[in-house]
């Protein structure tokens, strides 16, 4: 990490609570400043928090990324600024967008669109009206792995094989187990009964594989993933990444249609894999609550992408970033700060994205 990066505010892994008690007090001083004084005036100063998830994955570390692009190129002028916190990641996240805790958020394209719905794992509570998308992000690439001697069609329907075995599915309570759960049970697969399931994240997955102690796992990230890598790399090639059909796409995408995609990954992706492989993808997206200022949204967006490459030099998941995917696989409607630069940047914007608050 850049020294300027790893010198941003080093409070941030704080719990949520304890940050806000903390830096409440210099938020609000933001937001009382003299415009008189040569100082950013009281419309334009705010600082934001942006939701990420645990230090250890994706979210968080591109979340740090864009609260210092924020502080560098924004901030100076118009006092406006994001400040990345952890979290428990995408469900967390919207809890925190829905007490205004944290207006901004990292998440799942999944997580938005149940959000948006009001159904899936939120559906004791009211579809979430107050969320807008700013922008898709990278990709989420689903990652199904199985030992070779179970694979016969070499696509998701092999999973089949597997059943009665051990299968990690996620840490517990995670995007991963939630995205997971809901592919396999629009593959007809009901989980908990159809599986031996372990509950663990990335790394210990692909340790457990290594060790004969799981036969099977999805790891949904940005390529390449560390995990599948090792995981790959064990037993000469007994791991066997796993394709996904026309057919099975349709299954997955049929209660929220568009949200999934394919996604090719080349030949040597990974170790042992010498033939590409077509797998699927949902977008990872930036959101924001109904109530932050348009020119808020509109200058973040214009800030990101003029300054794209430093992301990318950031992290590797963000090279796929451009304008001509920012709006694919987008689950709720953009805000208008987002509609309005998009707009002018001669992107088409299908129906289902316009902000309610639109009057064209």
């Amino acid at each position: 990490m850049p020294a300027r990066t790893a010198a941003f505010w080093p409070m941030l892994v704080l719990p949520v609570g304890l940050l806000l008690v903390l830096f409440l007090p210099f938020f609000l001083s933001l937001g009382s400043q003299d415009p008189t004084d040569g100082e950013p005036d009281q419309a334009s100063s705010r600082v934001y928090l942006l939701a990420t998830a645990t230090t250890g994955g994706t979210f968080y570390p591109v979340g740090v990324a864009l609260a210092t692009l924020t502080r560098q190129q924004l901030e100076p002028e118009h006092g406006l600024a994001l400040a990345a916190i952890s979290s428990a990641g995408s469900e967390e996240n919207l809890r925190l967008m829905r007490t205004g805790e944290a207006p901004f958020a990292i998440l799942q394209g999944l997580y938005g669109a149940r959000a948006w719905s009001g159904d899936g794992l939120l559906n004791e509570q009211a579809a979430m009206s107050e969320l807008r998308s700013v922008t898709a992000l990278w990709p989420n690439v689903e990652h199904f792995l199985i030992r070779r001697s179970f694979v016969e069609t070499g696509d998701l329907s092999d999973l089949q094989a597997v059943t009665g075995r051990r299968f990690s599915i996620g840490a517990a309570y995670s995007g991963t187990e939630g995205s997971n759960r809901h592919i396999l049970e629009s593959l007809d697969f009901a989980p908990d009964q159809d599986f031996n399931l372990v509950f663990q994240g990335y790394g210990a997955s692909a340790d457990a594989f290594q060790n004969q102690l799981i036969d099977g796992m999805n790891t949904p990230a940005g390529v390449p993933v560390g995990a599948v890598t090792r995981a790959m790399a064990s037993g000469r090639g007994d791991a066997v990444l796993l394709s996904v059909t026309d057919e099975q796409l349709a299954a997955i995408n049929d209660r929220y249609p568009g949200l999934w995609r394919f996604h090719d990954l080349p030949a040597d992706s990974y170790p042992h894999q010498p033939e590409p492989v077509r797998t699927i993808a949902q977008a990872n997206l930036l959101a924001v609550t109904a109530d932050v200022p348009d020119e808020h949204v509109y200058r973040l967006l214009d800030v990101l992408y003029e300054h794209l490459g430093f992301l990318q030099a950031f992290h590797a998941a963000t090279r796929s970033m451009s304008l001509d995917n920012a709006l694919d696989g987008l689950p709720a409607p953009l805000h208008p700060g987002a509609y309005r630069f998009f707009r002018e940047r001669g992107l088409s914007i299908p129906d289902h994205l316009r902000p309610p608050e639109s009057e064209e």
